[in-house]
């Protein structure tokens, strides 16, 4: 079965941080682009960050830039999302997302074919 299973999630104060781990059981993530989102309840997705697997090379949305690094490790086909400075806004359910080609980053989350089911991540005092 092809998925994309999101971890790593959890509760944190601000000015802390949290790694988000994206994982591909049952297929080869070297084939597609990966993306991150997240979402909170009633508000539109908000595109987070993106790796092109075929370059390596990365995007980050505004304001998660400087704070934010997303990474793969081949080996064992995860993606992760290093979040530090964690702020009270950053606070969101976050997806992980598969384009269609290796090369594939994008801010837009309909060009995306394959999502997890999330991690809740929650930035609180």
């Amino acid at each position: 079965q092809v998925q994309l299973v999101e971890s790593g999630g959890g509760l944190v104060q601000p000015g802390g941080s949290l790694r988000l781990s994206c994982a591909a059981p049952g297929f080869s993530m070297d084939n597609y682009g990966i993306g991150w989102f997240r979402q909170v309840p009633g508000k539109e997705r908000e595109w987070v960050s993106c790796i092109n697997f075929s370059s390596g090379s990365t995007k980050y949305g505004d304001s998660v830039k400087g704070r934010f690094t997303i990474s793969r490790d081949n080996a064992k086909n995860t993606v992760y999302l290093q979040m530090d400075s964690l702020k009270s806004e950053d606070t969101a359910v976050y997806y992980c997302a598969a384009g269609v080609t290796p090369t594939h980053c994008t801010d837009y989350d309909g060009s995306y074919y394959l999502w997890g089911q999330g991690t809740h991540v929650t930035v609180s005092s």
